[in-house]
């Protein structure tokens, strides 16, 4: 009898009593911290690492951080509802189906080309403002995309939720990471921008041709795709140009309003209204098919919340600090290089506990950015360990419920996910591990 791989849901179930097991393993201790109010964040103080009163979760607890974490992702779970109703709607009224039929008909001699274009979005998307729980919502435009064009699905996830993921890694200004780590760190941003723009152009180019190559589906048709021309109508026209403006407003949103989920939420809550209506489905039909929207994306929501259980019980027993303290510590006696190499791969194991890239550099850059003194190396090199491993990781990790809410939208399971990506995956993180120790010469 051949067992098959556990579902999405138990994999965190799995996580979650894994959490609950360290506990009473690893030692509960914490840092002091201070309100640095620039940023307005707590930070944490080099040097105060202390143990504390040993915090064990019990089976009641770990029980009660299931809803908890649900709870504690409440605005991403109604974001990822919301969004997705909107488009489920959009979908019912048949625009997408028209617009991505008329899309590959344009590029029917260029597919490789609207590739690139595609991934180019996406990647942007994860530069410029970390976009990856606004993928959900899109998962199934990729699906029929990937039909469209007989691609497989986990290559053209690569080139959407990948490529947003690489783009946000690698950016010099995603204000969730690299930006953030840098006011921590309190080095200049144009320090070594022109250095980090050579390196994102290099694994954009580099992800894109990957997955371009290998995600041609290998499976046999017995006959020729027919491209046919496609007439797109006045309300499809129109119901297509209010989505992309609202793939528009929410970036702009996000970087110039301050935009949180909850006005994303409601962008696409009216997007999707509008939409029925120009469809000429009515208010009830436009109701039905939200409805019927919600009940597609309530798993991914769900998933979200169980990966933010796991953090939430090593957060109660005061773990985490104590983690980072036992990776960080031994690295001060070690030459530069290898101290280098030791602070990346610390950063990419810390990234598996503290799934949240904003949270580990308010977490991980007080104490990193003193040891690249004593190491009498830039504090760049601060922020490039920390933000190349911590963004890739979230490629990988159950844990990071976005990824895990896409995969699971599409369809894909999370061994086929990780058989498919992981050769790419480790593709990316040698050219950041390079280019963290080629930084040492760099910003010497």
């Amino acid at each position: 009898m051949k067992l098959s791989f556990p579902h999405p849901m138990i994999i965190l179930l799995g996580f979650i009593l894994l959490a609950a097991l360290a506990t009473f393993i690893i030692p509960s201790g914490s840092f002091e911290r201070v309100l640095d109010e620039e940023t307005g964040r707590e930070i944490v103080i080099s040097g105060s690492y202390q143990l504390t009163e040993d915090r064990n979760i019990s089976l009641y607890e770990t029980g009660l951080a299931i809803p908890e974490g649900i709870i504690l992702g409440a605005d991403i779970v109604v974001l990822i509802l919301l969004i997705g109703g909107a488009f489920y709607v959009i979908e019912k009224t048949g625009a997408l189906q028209v617009g991505i039929e008329a899309l590959v008909y344009r590029f029917r001699n260029t597919q490789s080309l609207l590739l690139v274009i595609f991934s180019c979005f996406f990647f942007l998307g994860g530069a410029s403002f970390g976009m990856q729980e606004e993928v959900i919502a899109m998962v199934p435009v990729l699906v029929l995309l990937a039909k469209k064009i007989n691609y497989d699905i986990r290559a053209t996830i690569s080139l959407s939720l990948g490529s947003a993921v690489v783009g946000a890694s690698f950016s010099p200004i995603n204000p969730f990471g690299s930006l953030l780590a840098q006011s921590i760190a309190e080095v200049d941003f144009s320090q070594g921008f022109v250095y980090r723009v050579i390196f994102l152009v290099l694994v954009f180019a580099v992800w894109t041709g990957f997955h371009i190559h290998w995600g041609k589906s290998k499976l046999l048709t017995l006959e020729k795709a027919e491209f046919k021309p496609v007439k797109i109508s006045g309300s499809h026209g129109l119901i297509l140009c209010l989505t992309l403006a609202g793939m528009i407003i929410m970036p702009w949103g996000i970087i110039q309003q301050d935009w949180g989920y909850n006005e994303m939420s409601v962008l696409f809550f009216v997007i999707g209204i509008i939409s029925g209506l120009i469809g000429k489905m009515g208010l009830n039909g436009t109701a039905r098919a939200y409805s019927q929207g919600f009940g597609e994306m309530i798993f991914a929501g769900i998933i979200v919340g169980l990966a933010r259980s796991v953090y939430l019980i090593m957060e109660k027993a005061q773990v985490i600090d104590t983690l980072i303290q036992a990776l960080f510590s031994p690295l001060e006696s070690l030459p530069t290089a290898l101290a280098t190499i030791g602070i990346f791969v610390s950063q990419g194991i810390i990234h598996g506990v503290v799934p949240s890239t904003s949270g580990q550099a308010v977490l991980t850059i007080p104490l990193a950015s003193p040891l690249t003194d004593l190491l009498g190396v830039s504090r760049q090199i601060a922020v490039l360990t920390y933000q190349y491993p911590a963004g890739l990781m979230d490629l990988i990790i159950p844990n990071n419920g976005g990824m895990m809410a896409v995969i699971a939208a599409a369809g894909i399971g999370y061994n086929d996910w990780i058989k498919y990506i992981w050769k790419s995956w480790l593709l990316l993180l040698g050219i950041g591990l390079i280019s963290a120790i080629l930084a040492l010469l760099w910003f010497a």
